[in-house]
């Protein structure tokens, strides 16, 4: 299975059979991509992190990839420097691919009580595949271009 099909199928088990939000779904995929074991306490620990509880605050996307690279990076064994850097410019990239870090705004409908469930579907796979090219060029040691990660569709999966 290529890894767009996997994360398609799994992003929609993981909000739809589970009805995870965002930032689980985001940590629990990227996790099995990459084949890191996740303990329970980390997973509890994202269950408030879709936009800060629902506030609206910084995207659970974002919150779970950052999540999951200071897991990873410490799996590497890199350094906390190294791993608040890689953050950073996560983050950077994330907001120049996305147009924010907020939830709030990359949420289509915004936050209203009739809302159906898991709206950002569709932009969790996008972002889940953006976050899994941006560790895949870091892990080839590759410097990764702001404009090779822009335009998820035409990822290189």
């Amino acid at each position: 299975m290529q890894k767009r099909d996997f994360i398609n199928k799994r992003v929609h088990e993981l909000y739809w059979n589970d009805d995870l939000n965002c930032a689980t779904t985001t940590l629990i995929t990227l996790s099995e991509i990459f084949h890191i074991k996740l303990c329970s306490q980390v997973v509890n620990a994202a269950i408030g992190m879709h936009g800060a509880g629902k506030y609206g605050a910084q995207c659970g996307l974002v919150e779970g990839s950052l999540m999951f690279i200071g897991i990873q990076g410490r799996e590497k064994g890199l350094e906390n420097e190294n791993i608040v850097n890689k953050c950073n410019d996560f983050a950077k990239r994330f907001e120049d691919e996305f147009g924010s870090l907020n939830c709030r705004d990359l949420r289509p409908e915004g936050f209203k009580p009739n809302n159906p469930p898991h709206l950002c579907e569709e932009r969790t796979k996008k972002a889940i595949m953006f976050t899994q090219k941006y560790l895949n060029l870091k892990k080839e040691g590759h410097e990764v271009d702001r404009y090779a990660l822009s335009s998820t569709d035409r990822l290189l999966l």
